[in-house]
């Protein structure tokens, strides 16, 4: 069975799927045949253009929901949002991230860190995914099975500047993949990460630093650029897929080769 084969007619449920790396992997997996319910937070025109777009040129079924991923509880009235859209859930990636004010006091030099930026930096990335997955492991159980991807960075591996807020908590939401896939693969469930970096998006445009980042990442690499939001869209796919039936707990690096210079 080829990687397609195995995703189409299914359905993946992705956070932040308007821009960025979620927005690859949205058209990543539409591509592949599959239906997409992805979130936003404010940009309600972009997402149902997303969708709109999908539909036309995929012939697969794409629907968006509104989630404050600061506010993670509400991940449950979402998914009840999605059953009513959707037979079945089979995939689940935990993607969106918060940026600007939201990160005062995260994002910055080891001295300045501040408990409230740590703190909705921790909400949005580890107790999102918990509460995520939680609800989403309880429809794919009922799909007969399927897979659970975070999104993560290697940011907690090597050294970037500002990081450090993001770089800890990326380390502890791979931990909990761990503990995640553990538990839940009785339930004919996988769970893994996906850890790029870094990767061309806004979000890193948003960096202090980023023409300087830019320029390392493309000498440490030995494929000489920048990774791209696709790059970790084609990963999660083959995750997701039947090709990847016997992996779970894993964290799978796509950084160029910049991480083992």
């Amino acid at each position: 069975m080829s990687v397609q084969s195995s995703i189409e007619g299914k359905t993946l449920v992705i956070s932040g799927g308007t821009r960025g790396i979620g927005k690859a992997i949205v058209y990543e997996f539409a591509e592949a045949g599959a239906n997409v319910a992805f979130t936003y937070h404010s940009n309600e025109e972009e997402a149902k253009k997303i969708a709109e777009d999908l539909e036309k040129n995929y012939h697969i079924k794409a629907r968006y929901y509104q989630l404050n991923i600061l506010e993670p509880e509400t991940y449950k009235e979402v998914f009840k949002q999605i059953d009513e859209d959707f037979n079945e859930i089979n995939f689940f990636i935990s993607n969106a991230i918060i940026s600007g004010r939201a990160v005062v006091g995260g994002y910055g030099k080891f001295m300045r860190l501040k408990p409230r930026g740590l703190n909705n930096i921790y909400t949005a990335t580890v107790v999102a995914f918990v509460i995520g997955a939680q609800e989403a492991a309880k429809r794919i159980e009922k799909a007969g099975g399927g897979s659970i991807i975070s999104i993560s960075s290697t940011g907690n591996l090597v050294y970037i500047e500002n990081y450090a807020g993001h770089g800890t908590n990326k380390a502890a939401v791979e931990a909990m993949v761990r503990y995640a896939a553990a538990e839940l693969g009785s339930m004919g469930i996988r769970v893994n990460a996906v850890s790029g970096g870094p990767i061309d998006t806004d979000a890193l445009k948003a960096f202090t630093n980023y023409e300087e980042v830019k320029q390392k990442v493309v000498e440490l690499s030995p494929l000489g650029r920048m990774g791209e939001p696709k790059d970790l869209a084609g990963a999660c796919l083959f995750l997701c897929s039947e090709k990847a039936d016997w992996i779970t707990g894993q964290t799978l690096i796509i950084d160029g080769g910049t991480t083992f210079k």
